[in-house]
């Protein structure tokens, strides 16, 4: 079988395809650790919630009708779009109605049509890019590109914190935001790392992209408003100049798929179009599950008060366990302000950290290489080989043994370089 262009960029060796394969393969056999897949927590009182939520639409034979046999319009249902516009307007004094925004079959969706519409090939044979401003950044972004060389980045700046942890910083010194930019993206919180980015970074960064009229993409998955994982202060922000990703995934709903996307009207328009032309409408599943949470504004009630300190007491269990386990390891972790994992950094590492990565593997511990979070970076800087990602979302006794047993594959390849 012959394949397109398209058929073989999205049949090679991405980064998230062999992630989710593994983590696949994994679940299937039942006898992995998962610690590098971003799967969120099954966290009981949101699940009860969105129990009785279901339950309640599924003894409304007219609600069931609509959640199972009817299409919504190409943006998304109109009863949550009202209820998402009108919380943004009561929490935040944003200025926006539902005609700013628009459901795709989950955030990676959103990113690839927002990614293809914005940056690419044009007309006139020039190509413009997506900069990320700041890498290492999810892993997701790197293969969504309809043609090669999509990004363009810039080496962070890294802050050593105490002995034993590190920040990335933007380098605006380095940043260069060249005429064939189409657009600057960002995660906040960031993963794989948790970094979360400043106020002061994201105006400074705002202001450079309104200043060549282009828009900033804040990939908001983790963040505020919903699930609100982020252990630091973050004003969240948008304007017509900006355009906001959320989704529903990380608030405990992986599986329904649903991204939000919050821009101008003309952005919107566009996603909309996009829908009706190859999915006819998004899903209407998670949309109808969580309206009234969010008109009622309980989904920030369960943000702020469960989800937020159950990952934050994940987090410090996690830290305890590397505390305890990697002693005497040359290791620094990033400082964990939001998200659910962990972004480890073994300085001079002897091997790749792919390599490491399949010597965890074999050893029945999954974890991510950090390699795949570098897209558009020039290689041969060494520090990208020597990272790992962990989440520390999963069973709190699963992600002690696989501490130790990561710790204890690391100081073997250390030793044996002795």
């Amino acid at each position: 079988m012959k394949l397109s262009v398209f058929g073989k960029r999205f049949s090679s060796g991405a980064g998230i395809l062999s992630l989710m394969d593994d983590l696949g393969n994994a679940l299937a056999r039942g006898d992995t650790i998962m610690m590098g897949g971003g799967n969120p927590a099954h966290v009981p009182e949101v699940q009860e919630v969105l129990r009785r939520r279901l339950r309640r639409i599924a003894d409304d034979p007219a609600r069931f009708r609509q959640l199972i046999g009817v299409y919504d319009p190409p943006p998304g249902n109109g009863e949550f779009l009202d209820a998402l516009a009108g919380l943004l307007r009561r929490e935040y004094g944003w200025q926006l109605g539902p005609e700013n925004i628009c459901l795709t079959n989950g955030s990676q969706g959103s990113f690839f049509l927002l990614f293809n519409m914005l940056a690419g090939e044009f007309e006139d044979g020039t190509c413009r890019k997506i900069l990320l401003p700041l890498t290492p950044e999810y892993i997701g972004y790197a293969d969504l590109g309809l043609c090669e060389d999509l990004f363009a980045t810039c080496r962070p700046r890294i802050e050593l914190v105490g002995d034993h942890f590190f920040k990335y910083h933007v380098d605006f010194d380095r940043l260069e935001v060249g005429d064939d930019i189409a657009a600057l993206c960002v995660s906040r919180p960031t993963n794989p790392t948790g970094n979360v980015l400043t106020d002061d970074e994201i105006d400074r960064l705002a202001g450079l992209a309104a200043e060549r009229d282009i828009p900033l993409i804040i990939d908001n998955a983790y963040g505020v408003p919903f699930p609100g994982i982020i252990y630091t202060h973050a004003t969240p922000v948008w304007n017509e100049h900006l355009i906001v990703c959320m989704s529903l995934s990380k608030f405990g709903l992986p599986a329904v798929r649903t991204g939000i996307v919050i821009a101008r009207p003309e952005v919107i328009r566009i996603l909309a179009g996009i829908n009706a032309i190859l999915t006819l409408a998004p899903g209407s599943f998670g949309a109808m599950l969580t309206t009234d949470l969010i008109r009622s504004g309980e989904i920030l009630r369960l943000s702020r008060e469960v989800i937020r300190p159950f990952y934050h007491r994940r987090m410090e269990r996690a830290l305890a366990g590397i505390e305890k386990y990697f002693r005497g390891l040359p290791c620094r972790v990033h400082v964990p302000e939001g998200a659910m994992f962990l972004w480890l950094w073994f300085q001079g590492l002897p091997v790749s950290s792919r390599e490491l990565y399949d010597r965890l593997k074999a050893r029945g511990v999954l974890v991510v290489s950090g390699e795949y979070f570098f897209p558009g970076l020039a290689p041969g800087w060494p520090h990208m080989r020597e990272c790992i990602r962990i989440t520390y979302s999963q069973d709190e006794d699963d992600v002690r043994q696989g501490l130790q047993i990561v710790a204890d594959e690391v100081r073997r390849i250390y030793s044996e370089q002795q």
